[in-house]
């Protein structure tokens, strides 16, 4: 999950596996995969470093779960 600004100054969380592009608009316009939108105030460059943030966060949880199975 990543955490974003609208342009209303009101912060979002959404989840990174769901965005399916980004849009520069100037600002950027997240599409998400069922088709809903958000205009955040983030440029993509930072929207895809937070997202590759979370993922590292995230993946060593991911690798200890797998183990366990």
């Amino acid at each position: 999950m990543i955490k974003l600004t609208k342009l209303n100054n009101a912060q979002i969380v959404l989840n990174e596996e769901q965005i399916e592009y980004i849009e520069i608009i100037p600002e950027s316009k997240v599409i998400m995969m069922n088709g809903k939108f958000h205009i955040v105030k983030e440029s993509a460059d930072e929207i895809i470093q937070r997202v590759i943030a979370f993922q590292k966060e995230i993946r060593p949880f991911e690798e200890k779960i797998k183990r366990k199975e």
